[in-house]
C-alpha cells in the first residue's frame, strides 16, 4: 500500500508544475518539449522531465512482462510528483510528461504542487494504436506485454484537468504548444 505524505504545501514557494498526462503515444513528450522551448524563450527557468527518462533514473526500466503493474506505476508517479515539488521549490517551472493516470496522484499534486496545472491529452485508442511509437500496442496484441495503461491496466482519467485536449486530426503539436503556452502565460499575468 502506498502511503501519501501529509506534510503541508509551502504556499508561495517555487514556481509551477505543468503535469502533462495521457496514454502512451498521446503526444505528451512532444507537447512538453515544445511548450518548454516557448517558456524558456520567454525567459522562464524550466526543467523538463519525461516519464521514460524518469523510469531509468528511478531504476524502473522495463525488465519483463508484468513489471509495470498498478502499484509499481503508482509508486513511481508519486516519486515523480515529489521530485517536481523539490524542483519547483528551487524557483523553476517544471514541465513533466508522464502517464501517471491515478486519482491518488492527481489529488496529491493539487494539494502539494505549487501552481499545479494539469494537462490531459485524450486520444482515442484507435489513434494511439495507429501511432504506436514504442510498439507497445503491437507488443500487447502479440501477447508480449501486459499491464499496459489503458488496455489491461485500468487508469483514472483526471476528474478536472486544467486543460483537456481531445484529439483532433486538424491540431498539430505546434498549435497545441502555442495554446498551452498562452494559457500558462495568462494564468500568471496580473
Amino acid at each position: 500500500m502506498t502511503v501519501l505524505p501529509t506534510e503541508p504545501d509551502s504556499a508561495g514557494q517555487g514556481h509551477r508544475v505543468v503535469w502533462i498526462t495521457g496514454l502512451s503515444g498521446a503526444g505528451k513528450t512532444t507537447l512538453a518539449r515544445a511548450v518548454t522551448a516557448r517558456l524558456r524563450a520567454a525567459g522562464e527557468a524550466v526543467v523538463l522531465l519525461d516519464g521514460d527518462d524518469l523510469r531509468q533514473i528511478f531504476g524502473a526500466t522495463e525488465t519483463g512482462v508484468g513489471h509495470h503493474d498498478r502499484q509499481t506505476r503508482l509508486t513511481l508517479a508519486l516519486q515523480y510528483a515529489r521530485l517536481c515539488r523539490i524542483l519547483s521549490a528551487q524557483g523553476v517551472t517544471v514541465v513533466i510528461a508522464t502517464i501517471s493516470l491515478f486519482r491518488e496522484v492527481h489529488a496529491w499534486n493539487r494539494a502539494h504542487l505549487p501552481g499545479y496545472f494539469e494537462v490531459y491529452l485524450k486520444v482515442p485508442l484507435e489513434e494511439l494504436r495507429r501511432r504506436d511509437p514504442k510498439g507497445i500496442y503491437r507488443r500487447f496484441d502479440a501477447g508480449e506485454l501486459r499491464d499496459v495503461a489503458g488496455l489491461d491496466l485500468a487508469v483514472d482519467e483526471p476528474a478536472e484537468p486544467d486543460w483537456l485536449e481531445r484529439y483532433s486530426p486538424q491540431r498539430d503539436a505546434t498549435s497545441l504548444a502555442d495554446d498551452l503556452f498562452s494559457m500558462l502565460h495568462h494564468r500568471t499575468s496580473p
